[in-house]
């Protein structure tokens, strides 16, 4: 997969005529061997010369420092930003982060440079969207699936909140950086991806619900690229360019849907709920972080074991336990919700496809106690205000 294969993704969502796609502009997107050396002279293409790298200590080593000295040697005056540690040793896309990101773009920044996974890409997506300064996509692993999309997940007083902010004008992720990064990372970019599994019935779920916005095409690319990831999992577990290159490419395209729907409804569902969750629980007990997509993955688990049950308990009486402007809708539809519940893979399966990948595959192993995975369980549906099949199972269960 090339440029112009991202480009016949762009095409397709932008061709689709249900009504609720948004333009996609990106500069370039590079997955290659070599790819950092590209930025500097992107740069110079573009006219910019204050460019500031927004990195932590990690990828400042992997990534950041020889990208500086590309930068140097082609006569730009960049500057570089590492991200602080919080209490916990680790670093977060909090306040604090989001306001040291800004504070280091001084006046004459023309570009910020995210040069990291996740974390790095959140506060400097904000952070530009707030100083109105483009930004480009440097990517240092293939962990998450955000990296192309403007949605920036961030911890404000202490909660999970998702701002629409905006996405980045180009990418350059260099596999010789990225196949060097610890597995672990890769493994949870599987994570990530394995929540589709869950996420896109939530999608239908809500669509059917609760008239929630919902494009077959943006399904079904969605869902190609994360059988794509299935189909090649020894391939990305052992680490190799090829293996690498497959799963990034997957995290690339689930984020140019995102872009497209200007929200992440086939990509985050109940299973991301659970993981927002226990993230926010873990900052406020000062305990270590785990991997975003590996606590999807794990989620992804729970959430389709859960499913499987409420798919085999819903029936049309239910409606009378629902609120009452959704008693209608779910009384005609239930069959339909059932069926899309029941599309979720076997839970047994995806524990198979995350231990193949090298993943983790219950929050237990991730230091999530039983007592907060009941917990988020009941509660982690109040998170974001969609209508997914954890929201329907906890309202049937509830009366509310």
């Amino acid at each position: 997969m090339n440029q112009t294969v991202f480009n016949e993704v762009v095409e397709k969502l932008q061709s689709c005529t249900c009504g609720g796609h948004h333009p996609i502009q990106f500069d370039q997107i590079i997955v290659e061997e070599g790819a950092l050396a590209k930025v500097a002279p992107y740069l110079g293409e573009k006219g910019f010369v204050r460019p500031v790298i927004i990195t932590d200590e990690p990828t400042f080593g992997a990534a950041g420092e020889r990208l500086a000295a590309f930068l140097q040697e082609a006569g730009n005056s960049s500057s570089v930003c590492i991200l602080e540690k919080n209490a916990a040793l680790d670093v977060v896309a909090d306040e604090a982060s989001i306001v040291q990101a800004m504070l280091a773009a001084a006046p004459g920044t023309d570009v910020l440079l995210a040069v990291g996974s996740g974390t790095i890409h959140d506060v400097t997506r904000f952070a530009a969207f707030k100083l109105s300064l483009p930004f480009v996509s440097i990517p240092t692993a293939a962990s998450v699936d955000g990296f192309t999309s403007a949605g920036a997940p961030v911890i404000l007083r202490g909660t999970k909140t998702t701002v629409q902010t905006v996405p980045p004008v180009a990418l350059f992720a260099d596999l010789t950086v990225l196949v060097q990064a610890p597995r672990e990372l890769a493994a949870a970019g599987f994570g990530d991806m394995l929540g589709k599994c869950t996420s896109l019935a939530d999608w239908r779920v809500s669509h059917l619900l609760a008239d929630e916005p919902y494009c077959s095409l943006a399904e079904s690319i969605t869902r190609a690229s994360l059988e794509r990831c299935h189909a090649n999992i020894e391939l990305i577990r052992s680490h190799s360019s090829d293996g690498i290159k497959i799963l990034l490419e997957a995290l690339i395209i689930s984020g140019l849907v995102m872009l497209s729907l200007d929200h992440s409804r086939p990509a985050s569902g109940g299973e991301h709920h659970l993981s927002h969750y226990w993230e926010m629980a873990f900052l406020r007990e000062q305990k270590p972080q785990i991997l975003h997509g590996a606590k999807v993955g794990a989620a992804t688990v729970v959430i389709a074991k859960l499913y499987q049950q409420l798919a085999a308990e819903l029936g049309p009486k239910d409606a009378e336990r629902l609120p009452e402007q959704f008693r209608e809708r779910y009384q005609s539809r239930w069959k339909e919700i059932a069926a899309a519940l029941r599309d979720v893979p076997d839970p047994a399966e995806l524990i198979v496809w995350l231990r193949t990948a090298g993943a983790g595959t219950a929050p237990s192993e991730l230091g999530v106690h039983d007592d907060l995975l009941q917990e988020s369980i009941q509660r982690a549906d109040r998170i974001r205000p969609r209508h997914t099949g954890l929201w329907l199972r906890n309202r049937l269960n509830s009366g509310t």
